[in-house]
């Protein structure tokens, strides 16, 4: 995706009235939904928002494990910071870790039975509170918007994190 050209002054362009508002709901909205959601599982699941999605997306893969890398990737973590996170589910043995079979200088992280039917009983009430709170309040034509904004916006995070 090509960038904007800046003006020719090389002068800040600054946002709009009409940019500045919907940047700060934006905003407001990514800090609030993650607090929102996480309310929601922390009181029905005993799980913080990270917890749950690192369990999602242990449960999505084949086998339901993943090197420890790619799932610090999948969950936006640093290593030593999902580490943290993993000790402290394998301690209530949903997840548990074991040498790569394939390559030992990486660690699995392996979602336990206990661990996916933990996640299968909080994921009901979870899809009700996303719903709730996303789904229920946009018309489709808003929804479609929604995933194409996303989208670009993803593409131009991937855009700018490939120059680094």
């Amino acid at each position: 995706m090509p960038e904007k050209p800046r003006p020719s002054n090389d002068q800040p362009r600054w946002l709009t009235p009409a940019e500045r508002e919907t940047w700060q709901q934006f905003a407001m909205m990514l800090h609030r939904l993650p607090a929102a959601l996480g309310a929601q599982l922390q009181q029905d699941a005993d799980l913080s928002y990270i917890e749950y999605y690192v369990l999602a997306g242990l449960s999505d893969q084949p086998e339901h494990r993943m090197r420890m890398s790619d799932l610090a990737v999948l969950a936006n973590s640093e290593q030593s910071r999902l580490s943290h996170m993993i000790s402290r589910l394998e301690r209530r043995d949903f997840v548990r870790r074991e040498p790569d079979p394939t390559n030992g200088r990486y660690t699995l992280a392996i979602l336990t039975e206990a661990g996916h039917a933990h996640l299968v009983e909080a994921a009901p009430a979870h899809v009700a509170r996303v719903r709730d709170l996303v789904f229920d309040v946009l018309d489709p034509a808003e929804l479609d918007n929604l995933r194409t904004a996303a989208e670009k916006i993803s593409e131009r995070i991937d855009h700018w994190e490939q120059r680094k």
